[in-house]
């Protein structure tokens, strides 16, 4: 096949040797009972009766080709080789005939071995006094490339093609021993799939797309024959080059000529073949996700890529698992949802544009629950890496980097911004992550409507560093305060979730334990992946302490914090994330590491509970809902469906975030610096919370989902807990009040701003709630000012709304 095969036909060494095997050839093969006579033929046989016969056929690489969840879409396509088999069948008669005219005319009469070709070689090569031709049999070529793909080190691949006689002598006894085994179509077909044809493509499938760009069952007599004539040399003989584009006509044309002088096609289809002016039309086959069909898609396949990497089903090695993924020849349909990501990506661009001249980040990710198929990832970048290329990136953020001119991931970059990876360890959701506290509070036994009184400012048990920024003046105790000062009042699970009340989470997830909190953020899919972070998550101890996490001070992703919402609407049911729906192997197999991965995290109860509460901040409500405020109250109107979900703002506003979700799809996004953490700048909602909830508006119409509603819980002891009846203190002494509220089970507090009250100054006006209340909750005595009128009824002051700001703060 190639010029340096060919020259062991040039000395008088290659000629014995030639000729022994052209004995053995045809004594053993051609007439057995021909007897050969003489020493060196002798030898010549029992030498080669010794070589193996038995050819290990490994598959070679094939390309995979990757589809969104319609498995029609393309998405990308990922290979070593740009290769796809394709029975013979399906290969046009022409491309067929073309291959033997160019490579071997006696292809279907001989058997392996062409020993008339042998003597033609022996003798033209020496007249010439060089090797002008070969004779290798097209069987022989396919049984050089097979022993080259088989082999399992690089020295095997050398032996496979280094110019030897025993080289060649090897080649002969197995092709004798695969034209019994195989048959002439069946070696044909391997070697069309097999040859390459330059440019990246190996086989006839890559061939006719790339250079044609069409199926070889179409090929015509005139692209046959320049795909043919192109396997003795692709690069010589490659079309797309100044300096190929004329040898490759002449190659062609060649062909043309051999396939009309042994009768393949008549001197009108050859003078017609000829004439065709040779026109390249297809292109080198796109690899790997900087080449996706679009290239916002490109951060969803990098996702894809990094799933696929970690599976050890692939291989026990990462090298291993790359060569399956790109070797392997799989239908990979993705859980890619084009009309989601297109929703996501079309609103993220319309809030926030990819541009040079911004750092921030607009990230946004849908996750189905119950399946965890991931459905769409959008950022305002380009997924490329930065380059010489106008625009480059700007200038990193970060101050250190800022001094040495570092740039930036801003507007092209590769990181895995929206799922995490490498040094992208996430950014702070703010109180987003008060659900946690929520749903470990319910599993302790708290219901909905178990109250606290919020203080402005609340002293917690929580050690931090003593005068810090977050600790109570003069103290070493946490000290966290609200958005703003009308927020202090009693409140219920609804409603301060609802209006994302610092005072009333942070004193609940000392009641349920800071670790139990910590420990249903894991359940539900929140990776600590920032070693500060790790080390509280990871030890009982630290994380009892943690308590601003409840304020969302640990760095997460957006799909993360999609799928952990995800996992409330999915009845407690946690799935880990998933980029694939369905890997097809080459024969047809469906691998089982696509499956979905889900397991059972949470009580169905608890969930349900979870996010009756977790549906006030986004306006909408159930028929047990007791909502009395919302961070994000126009997302229901706006997307049409019942919705559950949380705002969550940083301190000094670095980050902001919205998770939205329905009974379909959960939607989460944040707006943050990647390049600095410690941004000077306001991330704003008006920018993070539409790109969300119009995504999740939009993207539920894309997949034509029904309306669902979300099933309420129906456990009165979620809602109410265990209700006792309140004493009745009226007018009684504060002390005396305190002592029988207290030994009938409740938590007292004392509102120090008097009410008016028919009751003397100083004794009880009435308490907060009255009547009856859950076992444990919180009960304010209200003091009369002596005053006259009715004892106040419910009191402390109404919750308020707002973002929160500053150490301790961070609200909706």
């Amino acid at each position: 096949m190639r010029r340096r095969d060919h020259n062991i036909f040039a000395n008088a060494a290659s000629l014995v040797i030639c000729g022994v095997l052209a004995g053995v050839v045809v004594a053993a093969a051609a007439f057995p009972a021909v007897a050969m006579s003489g020493l060196a033929a002798k030898a010549g046989v029992e030498t080669f009766d010794k070589l193996p016969t038995e050819l290990t056929l490994k598959r070679p690489p094939q390309i995979s080709y990757i589809y969104a969840r319609n498995g029609k879409t393309p998405l990308a396509t990922m290979y070593d080789e740009n290769r796809r088999d394709v029975p013979l069948k399906d290969v046009s008669k022409t491309m067929q005939q073309a291959m033997i005219a160019a490579e071997d005319h006696d292809f279907y009469k001989h058997n392996g071995v062409d020993i008339k070709g042998i003597g033609r070689a022996f003798v033209a090569n020496n007249q010439a006094g060089e090797t002008t031709q070969g004779a290798s049999t097209l069987t022989m070529q396919y049984v050089r490339l097979a022993i080259a793909y088989s082999a399992t080190d690089p020295q095997d691949v050398v032996a496979a093609t280094e110019d030897t006689p025993q080289r060649k002598v090897r080649e002969m006894r197995y092709a004798l021993q695969i034209d019994k085994e195989l048959g002439k179509d069946e070696i044909l077909e391997r070697y069309l799939n097999t040859a390459p044809f330059g440019n990246g493509a190996y086989g006839v499938y890559a061939a006719a797309q790339v250079y044609f760009a069409k199926l070889p069952k179409d090929l015509t007599i005139d692209e046959s024959a320049m795909l043919a004539g192109m396997v003795k040399a692709p690069s010589e003989f490659d079309p797309t080059t100044d300096t190929g584009y004329p040898q490759a006509v002449a190659r062609r044309d060649y062909v043309i000529d051999n396939m009309f002088k042994i009768g393949q096609i008549t001197a009108e289809q050859r003078d017609k073949a000829k004439a065709v002016k040779l026109t390249v039309k297809g292109k080198r086959a796109p690899n790997g996700c900087v080449a996706t069909t679009k290239n916002s898609w490109g951060f969803f396949c990098d996702f894809f890529y990094r799933w696929w990497m970690d599976q050890e089903a692939f291989g026990a090695t990462s090298y291993d698992r790359e060569r399956r993924l790109k070797s392997g020849g799989y239908k990979i349909v993705t859980s890619l949802d084009p009309g989601v990501q297109d929703a996501a990506k079309a609103n993220v661009e319309q809030y926030y544009k990819t541009a040079k001249n911004h750092p921030n980040a607009l990230m946004v990710a849908a996750i189905e629950p119950g399946t965890g198929y991931v459905r769409a990832l959008a950022v305002n970048r380009n997924y490329k890496l930065d380059s010489t290329d106008k625009p480059q990136n700007g200038i990193s953020t970060d101050p250190a980097k800022k001094k040495r001119k570092v740039r930036g991931t801003y507007p092209n970059t590769t990181n895995p911004l929206l799922t995490g990876g490498g040094d992208i360890t996430g950014y702070q959701a703010g109180s987003t992550f008060k659900i946690f506290t929520l749903v470990a509070a319910l599993e302790k036994g708290y219901p909905l409507g178990y109250t606290i009184k919020a203080e402005e400012k609340y002293t917690s048990k929580y050690i931090v560093e003593f005068n810090g920024p977050s600790a109570c003046p003069g103290t070493n105790k946490y000290c966290p305060e609200n958005a703003n000062k009308s927020m202090a009042g009693v409140h219920t699970m609804w409603g301060a979730f609802g209006r994302s009340v610092n005072t009333y989470f942070v004193p609940l997830e000392e009641r349920a334990g800071a670790a139990n909190v910590v420990d249903a953020a894991k359940r539900m899919g929140i990776k600590f992946r920032s070693k500060s972070d790790a080390r509280f998550a990871n030890n009982k101890d630290y994380a009892d302490g943690w308590g601003a996490f409840t304020l969302g001070v640990s760095a997460t992703t957006p799909l993360d914090l999609a799928n952990a919402y995800a996992t409330l609407a999915a009845d407690g049911t946690f799935c880990e994330p998933n980029p694939v729906q369905e890997i097809i192997a080459p024969d047809g197999a469906k691998l089982d590491v696509a499956d979905s991965r889900c397991k059972k995290v949470l009580d169905v109860q608890v969930a349900r509970a979870a996010v009756d509460a977790a549906r006030c901040p986004l306006g909408d409500r159930s028929s047990t809902s007791r909502c009395t405020g919302a961070t994000a109250g126009g997302v229901r109107g706006t997307v049409g469906y019942p919705v559950a979900g949380k705002s969550g703002t940083t301190d000094g506003e670095k980050t902001a975030s919205l998770v939205t979700m329905t009974k379909q799809l959960s939607v989460a996004g944040i707006l943050a610096d990647p390049d600095y953490a410690e941004t000077p700048h306001d991330m704003e909602h008006d920018i993070v919370n539409p790109a969300v909830y119009e995504t999740l508006r939009d993207g539920m119409k894309a997949m034509k989902a029904p309306k669902k509603e979300f099933t309420a819980p129906s456990t009165g002891k979620m809602i109410n807990g265990d209700q006792r009846s309140i004493p009745n203190v009226e007018c009684a002494s504060v002390d005396t009040a305190r002592s029988r509220i207290s030994a009938a089970g409740f938590d007292v507090e004392v509102d120090n701003l008097p009410v008016d009250s028919k009751c003397p100054a100083g004794s009880v006006a009435g308490t907060s709630p009255e009547g009856r209340t859950i076992k444990g909750g919180v009960v304010v005595i209200q003091v009369s000012n002596g005053k006259g009128g009715a004892p106040a009824g419910p009191g402390g002051n109404q919750p308020g709304n707002g973002p929160g700001r500053g150490p301790g703060r961070g609200g909706g």
